[in-house]
């Protein structure tokens, strides 16, 4: 039923910039190279120190676009950058929820796409959870006329979360990504300032590892999984 056809769209919420490539560029460019118009929305950037390093909403802002371009990505935006919602988005769910359901760029009213890319609803980090909150919210079935809903809706890991799984998490829908590895690449490496060595799950080798072993599950080379939160035809 996940058959997505050339004119088709999709829309990715991404928590930050760079969830979008770490969670699911295989799919994303398997999607763009078929046809299919992706938009992603980043919800929220900060300036400042962060794990390992420190976020500098400029230089960020150009990966995220860097790293569009390379996966043949439409609309994109990032909606808040330093502003005071960005340090917390499950403090303001409302906004949250109006921003995927009819902002201005990238959203459901916009986008009006057929799939809908979350975070998946078990992601260890509290954004990542309020964004999948959001996002099912705004995707709540509604008449036509009066707001877009779409038919599939589906969740998205990242490394990190993809090593907290418990072993029976189920992640019923794998995406054939073999030979979108060196877009997934190219989009990873637009992200100097987020990547980190291995044995990091955010490292290339982790990832790369995380996708074989998806890819195992179904007699290929390299997988994504997703949740399905919604799937109708």
């Amino acid at each position: 039923m996940f058959n997505p056809a050339p004119g088709d769209r999709a829309l990715v919420v991404a928590p930050h910039p760079d969830d979008e490539s770490l969670g699911l560029a295989g799919t994303i460019a398997k999607l763009t190279g078929h046809g299919v118009r992706v938009d992603v929305l980043a919800v929220a950037l900060t300036s400042g120190p962060m794990h390992g390093g420190h976020s500098d909403a400029t230089t960020r802002t150009r990966e995220f676009t860097d790293a569009c371009d390379v996966l043949g990505v439409k609309a994109r935006t990032i909606a808040w950058v330093d502003d005071p919602r960005a340090a917390n988005p499950a403090a303001h769910l409302p906004d949250l929820v109006q921003l995927i359901e009819a902002g201005p760029v990238a959203s459901l009213a916009t986008s009006r796409p057929h799939v809908l890319f979350l975070p998946a609803a078990d992601a260890h980090h509290q954004d990542h959870q309020a964004v999948h909150a959001a996002g099912l919210a705004a995707a709540r079935p509604a008449l036509a006329r009066h707001r877009h809903v779409p038919w599939t809706v589906l969740g998205y890991d990242g490394p990190e979360d993809r090593a907290y799984l418990a072993p029976k998490t189920t992640r019923p829908l794998i995406v054939d990504t073999s030979s979108h590895w060196p877009a997934k690449r190219k989009a990873l490496e637009c992200y100097a300032t987020q990547l980190r060595l291995a044995p990091h799950p955010r490292s290339l080798e982790k990832i790369h590892a995380q996708d074989e072993a998806a890819g195992a599950a179904i007699g290929t080379g390299l997988a994504e999984r997703f949740a399905i939160y919604r799937m109708a035809a």
